[in-house]
């Protein structure tokens, strides 16, 4: 087991957030789903050289944060309705809110497969469910997903005002040697601190930090933010934090999702479990079923679980979250923000639309 200790958490700048999120109250309201595909938004593809329907087939698993009493959302776009699951090609566009339900969306994606470096891991299959986080300076990282139709690579991207993005290429791409430049690698939620509606980047031990996976969930650590070098056990394999559960909600793979948040009971991650579609399976949950459930962190030891729950929190009830392009039914969260004293959780559902659940 790889030995890393934090002994003594220093966590510089704003103090832990004390209030709690409550979990058990959190309710779906009547305007589900929040955003939908809309085929009249065109953008010009600088690789395809043509006009596309950037927004035409689906929308889903939104990243927000709050600012200027509004709420701004990157979500997930794809183009043509025609082709099949995985087929299609990913944009990251960005809409705006003032009450955390009806948003405004801008005209064009704000970051998409283009000319340069990264455009052999962000294209065909685009660029895809990102998260979001800000430093106490002021600069917006987003974790996405790069996906070129062979290796899903987790990426890294910067920004000042959420609308010209700095790519900074795959987050594992130079760690231990280039040892997993080329696995699969998806989900990153970047360690948080705040008070209040606002949440900042936390700094712990003088390093960045970052939960991170899909099948399971690792622990990694950064100096700059976009160069991240994920724990390993002793034998160089890929340290699990926690893992699928045989006959629970997360069966077949724990997925993480927003940025996980420093709290006085410890760092929260809230992840999505997918249930099996064996014997493995929760028998009391549709098969293949996307549900979101949480996991606590201990503040001195950031590897060590001191909470875990036994079941979701959120699941797939409405009739549009058990239909679209993923019809075993889908809540994928990627992303909760504290917003005129109520907790909005934003999802991604059926990989179609984009959902939010309130808790008061």
């Amino acid at each position: 087991m790889n030995r890393l200790f934090l002994p003594l958490l220093l966590v510089t700048g704003w103090q832990l957030q004390a209030q709690q999120i409550p979990f058990d109250r959190f309710h779906k309201p009547a305007e589900n789903p929040i955003l939908r595909a809309d085929s009249a938004y065109h953008f010009y593809c600088p690789v395809q050289k043509k006009e596309v329907k950037w927004q035409r087939a689906d929308v889903f698993n939104p990243a927000s944060i709050v600012r200027d009493n509004k709420v701004y959302m990157l979500y997930r776009c794809e183009d043509n309705p025609a082709a099949i699951l995985g087929e299609r090609t990913s944009r990251i566009g960005l809409a705006v809110s003032d009450d955390g339900l009806h948003f405004t969306k801008f005209p064009e994606p704000v970051l998409y497969p283009e000319p340069g470096p990264f455009l052999k891991y962000d294209y065909p299959g685009g660029c895809e469910d990102p998260r979001l986080a800000v430093t106490e300076d002021g600069l917006y990282v987003m974790t996405y997903t790069s996906w070129n139709r062979d290796k899903a690579r987790l990426s890294v991207a910067f920004s000042k005002d959420l609308k010209k993005w700095e790519k900074k290429g795959p987050a594992f791409l130079r760690a231990h040697n280039g040892k997993f430049a080329n696995d699969w690698s998806k989900s990153g939620s970047i360690v948080t601190k705040g008070t209040g509606n606002d949440q900042a980047i936390a700094k712990i031990n003088g390093k960045y930090w970052m939960y991170w996976g899909e099948l399971f969930v690792n622990l990694a650590w950064s100096e700059n933010l976009y160069d991240w070098y994920p724990l390993l056990n002793d034998d160089g394999s890929l340290l699990q934090v926690i893992a699928p559960r045989k006959g629970m909600f997360d069966s077949h793979l724990t997925e993480c999702g927003p940025p996980a948040l420093l709290t006085d009971e410890g760092v929260t991650l809230i992840y999505n479990g997918r249930n099996a579609e064996d014997d493995k399976a929760d028998p009391l949950l549709a098969k293949g079923t996307y549900t979101v459930g949480r996991v606590v962190f201990d503040r001195n030891d950031l590897k060590k679980v001191i909470h875990r729950s036994d079941t979701y929190f959120l699941k797939p009830d409405l009739p549009h979250e058990v239909t679209g392009q993923y019809k075993s039914g889908t809540t994928f969260a990627e992303s909760i923000n504290y917003f005129k004293g109520k907790w909005f959780l934003y999802y991604g559902t059926a990989d179609s639309f984009v959902g939010v659940a309130i808790a008061e």
